[in-house]
């Protein structure tokens, strides 16, 4: 029987797709896994005879408590709360090690998760994820590519992104109207690395992409940044003043940051 959807997600049954998104987590035998949004529990069966121990995070009751019945306690610990106010932090303390995470992110909140997991990136090891296409795009997409932009950029500050596979909407019942993408992101920060703030250069990042089809001067002149300044800044960091942040890679974004930083 097709599952009913609730809160917005469409429930993967494509069996070979869930031992894909499982395999993509690498070794489990001595992991903590938090999977999230499990609903019927098509990736729960697989994480639960591989994982140490499933943390699944589900917000709906009845698919709660259908799983607390289904499986065993002891390696799957069902948690009904949504995942944004989920601590991640107190769950990685409590494993004595950084976190796996999976799931089928429900459309309507896909950013604020990946902007959660990004924020908890101490806690977490790597993430196997399946959003809709578009955001997978988005996500994974190179500097310079028309899917480039401020969550691209965000998202790869925080460790590098590859995408798997795409599945089609008959993997899903109920079927949606998009297609779907699985990505793999191996949290590694580059903030340290590229010598700039993360609050501050994260920022940056959405002053700079603020309006795509204006050049970079322009949007630092919208953000309040001197015209002198950021012309500096852009001279010193050898980039074109008619450049769209899109166009650049994080490595050069940084550069003209630590540029504009000086004179603030």
């Amino acid at each position: 029987m097709p599952q009913k959807p609730r809160l917005g997600q469409n429930f993967l049954f494509d069996a070979q797709a869930a031992q894909r998104v499982v395999a993509a987590l690498g070794d489990l035998s001595a992991r903590t896994v938090i999977e999230i949004g499990p609903g019927g529990g098509a990736i729960t069966n697989l994480l639960a005879t591989r994982a140490a121990r499933v943390l699944a995070i589900e917000l709906d009751r009845n698919f709660a408590a259908a799983l607390h019945v289904r499986f065993d306690p002891h390696r799957v610990t069902v948690v009904e709360q949504d995942v944004l106010q989920f601590d991640l932090a107190a769950a990685s303390a409590q494993a004595g090690q950084r976190l796996r995470v999976a799931g089928n992110l429900p459309y309507y909140i896909t950013s604020p998760i990946l902007l959660k997991l990004a924020a908890s990136h101490a806690s977490l090891d790597l993430a196997v994820l399946m959003v809709q296409r578009e955001v997978a795009d988005r996500v994974t997409a190179a500097p310079g590519s028309r899917d480039y932009g401020v969550l691209s950029a965000t998202v790869q500050m925080y460790g590098a992104v590859e995408s798997l596979f795409t599945l089609p909407p008959s993997a899903f019942s109920p079927p949606p109207q998009v297609h779907s993408t699985v990505f793999r992101w191996r949290f590694a920060p580059r903030f340290a690395e590229l010598s700039v703030d993360e609050s501050a250069f994260l920022r940056f990042l959405r002053q700079a992409f603020a309006q795509k089809r204006k050049t970079l001067a322009n949007n630092l002149r919208a953000a309040g940044f001197a015209p002198g300044a950021a012309a500096a800044a852009l001279r010193k960091s050898s980039i074109d003043p008619k450049s769209r942040a899109e166009a650049l890679p994080l490595e050069s974004l940084a550069a003209l940051w630590r540029h504009l930083a000086e004179n603030r």
